[in-house]
């Protein structure tokens, strides 16, 4: 039995003088325990020592500065995580995993995955339908994780040391993604919490991440897992693509969002789909109304303090598409149905960060004296008006004038901007990223009875302008 408190007290005078080395530490412990028996401790330990790992063995002081954005860019899903998968399904099914019997249970486990999803019908993850929600998930996944994570990042609100809990982990795909996003030196303590068969896989997945990145999987389901017995708080708590799936949602997130630290962030992600963006968007304002002790950090940011949203709120980012991966090849490849019903490479998802800090990713506040609220737009209708609203959606024309869904965080009916006549005075409409904060100066306000929703007409005569992306 190795003294721990002896390797606590050399490592902690050690990590001020110079690296600390196993071999070194060894000397100093009654019954100079073997090196390796010495750096497994000092991993174990090596959060509350604020350590991290070096390639040669040697352990250092995790640097203070905060993670920046790293260029999150994916173009596929990476090939060390195929291979892991592929191994995982070989294991389960054989080498020919994708043919014969196998792909045809693969194939005809998806097709049910995809109605039933589409349908709401409640979902029961038992081995084939993780594996085939791990085949057809987890590149997409993948990929959203890290252009939410973009938001905190590039205002220094991820710290290089944290502990994260991810809430209905899966199959692994917003893990391997958070893995990838954070740099070599962050020192991470990961929990994931999955009651179900989907856990195997995770475990799969996750057996192949870097010494600094230590996960722990947790088979319970988020009503049962109490954070508090685990760790104290959570910088950042996440919630991929599992809300839809929860009885009570708003009750299981509020629980979750007391065990963030104060300057941590509970991240929420749900596929762009009607059902499941609009149910996030819910969840999200019922959990951090006005003057609560939570406040919406992005996308949808409250740009009139006081006030919240109470439109239908369906709004959702697209980022490029990933590469279609081997293994979603081969199993499409082998059965009858229509090519790529069984490929899943889109990169589109609808997502909330809550802070309890009250930080918000731009500090941007309306003007009553000067902008027109959306709440009050119906005063408004055929007047040209000045006003705030964030960008909240691509361009939704399919084929016709430009259309973006807007919001100021007052609305209670959908406003879209409609760009009838582009110049260099109004281009920032379409130029400007998902989540930008936007200046509208002299536009046309319209009701759109088809639509059942106000209308923003941005034309020659309008100014569009960049205030915060």
């Amino acid at each position: 039995m190795i003294d721990r408190d002896a390797v606590r007290a050399n490592a902690k005078y050690l990590r001020r003088v110079r690296p600390i080395d196993p071999e070194e530490i060894c000397e100093y412990v009654e019954g100079s325990p073997h090196p390796a028996v010495v750096r497994r401790t000092l991993r174990e330990e090596a959060f509350d020592l604020g350590l991290v790992e070096r390639a040669d063995g040697t352990f250092v002081p995790v640097d203070d500065d905060p993670i920046r954005p790293p260029g999150w860019r994916p173009e596929s899903f990476p090939e060390d995580y195929a291979s892991a998968l592929e191994d995982f399904l070989a294991e389960r099914y054989g080498a020919n995993w994708h043919g014969g019997e196998s792909g045809d249970r693969l194939r005809e486990t998806i097709r049910r995955l995809k109605a039933d999803y589409y349908h709401g019908n409640d979902v029961e993850y038992d081995a084939e339908a993780a594996a085939g929600y791990a085949i057809y998930h987890l590149p997409d996944y993948y990929a959203t994780v890290g252009y939410v994570l973009d938001d905190l990042a590039e205002r220094g609100l991820l710290p290089r040391t944290l502990r994260v809990l991810d809430v209905g982990a899966g199959t692994g795909g917003p893990a391997l993604g958070l893995h990838d996003y954070l740099p070599d030196d962050a020192l991470v303590e990961y929990h994931a919490v999955e009651p179900s068969a989907a856990s195997d896989a995770l475990r799969a997945l996750l057996s192949g991440t870097r010494t600094n990145f230590r996960p722990a999987v947790h088979r319970t389901t988020a009503e049962a897992f109490e954070p508090s017995e685990v760790a104290d708080e959570w910088d950042l708590v996440l919630f991929a693509n599992v809300l839809s799936e929860l009885d009570d949602p708003v009750a299981v997130v509020d629980r979750y969002l007391d065990a963030v630290a104060d300057d941590g962030s509970l991240v929420a992600v749900a596929p762009a789909d009607l059902n499941t963006s609009t149910g996030l968007r819910e969840v999200e304002r019922a959990v951090a109304p006005p003057d609560s002790g939570a406040a919406v950090y992005s996308p949808t940011l409250r740009l009139w303090p006081g006030r919240a949203p109470s439109d239908r709120g369906w709004s959702f980012d697209v980022k490029p598409d990933l590469d279609v991966p081997r293994f979603q090849r081969r199993l499409d490849e082998g059965g009858d149905d229509e090519p790529g019903t069984f490929v899943n490479v889109d990169v589109q998802y609808s997502y909330a960060i809550l802070r309890r800090d009250g930080a918000r990713r731009f500090d941007v506040r309306a003007d009553p004296g000067r902008h027109a609220a959306m709440a009050e737009m119906e005063r408004h209708v055929t007047e040209r008006i000045d006003l705030l609203a964030v960008k909240l959606s691509c361009d939704l024309s399919e084929g016709g004038n430009p259309l973006f869904k807007v919001g100021d965080g007052s609305e209670a009916i959908e406003h879209y901007a409609v760009l009838t006549r582009e110049s260099g005075l109004n281009e920032a409409l379409r130029r400007a990223p998902y989540g930008a904060v936007l200046a509208f100066e002299n536009a046309l306000c319209l009701w759109n009875d088809d639509e059942g929703a106000y209308n923003l007409v941005v034309d020659g005569e309008t100014v569009v302008d960049v205030v915060a992306a």
